[in-house]
């Protein structure tokens, strides 16, 4: 899991993540109408430990933003907002299985490695479609989703992009890897 935000962050980074993160969230407002900084900032400083993914998220070139609240949990939910799948979140394949099966040229990681490693969960293919509906993302690039088990078994695993101002989902063999496919993630709060 991810280390508490006094004993892996500084005061300066935290309010330079702060402060870059406010930034996109008042440039952004059409994803978060509804929403004050003020109350998110409020819970970023609560304890918890999102600071600590949101670096991640923010280093690997995801450009995290609130994108939705949900009143029933009262938990807010970023997601990876960069218009292409994050650069140093690439060239992986889906899971250790994947990347065990292969026999040469091996990736460093795999996404479901990296994604729990840096505290996010992958987002779905109707968290996919969330995102494009605000914004219009991977139009070079391709981001891989989460898989349903059945395909998973099968050796596959899911991705989509945004070509022809149509977002597709397409499938892959799981320990395929692409310098242009990368992985998108989302975080409650």
């Amino acid at each position: 899991m991810t280390k508490s935000i006094s004993s892996s962050r500084s005061e300066q980074e935290i309010s330079t993540l702060l402060q870059t993160l406010q930034l996109r969230f008042e440039k952004n407002m059409h994803r978060h109408q509804t929403l004050t900084w003020e109350a998110v900032k409020t819970k970023l400083l609560s304890g918890t430990s999102a600071l600590n993914s949101l670096f991640q998220m923010e280093n690997t070139g995801g450009e995290p933003d609130i994108v939705r609240y949900d009143s029933t949990s009262e938990e807010y939910i970023f997601m990876d907002c960069a218009k292409e799948s994050p650069a140093g979140r690439r060239s992986l394949c889906y899971d250790r299985e994947a990347l065990n099966a292969r026999k040469e040229h091996k990736p460093a990681n795999t996404v479901i490695d990296m994604a729990h490693a840096m505290g996010i969960e992958l987002l779905t293919e109707q968290d996919y479609r969330l995102l494009q509906s605000l914004e219009t993302v991977d139009t070079k690039t391709s981001s891989w989703i989460v898989t349903p088990t059945n395909i998973r078994k099968l050796g596959g695993a899911l991705f989509c992009d945004r070509r022809y101002d149509t977002v597709f989902v397409y499938h892959n063999g799981a320990e395929s890897y692409y310098a242009a496919r990368g992985f998108r993630g989302k975080l409650r709060m």
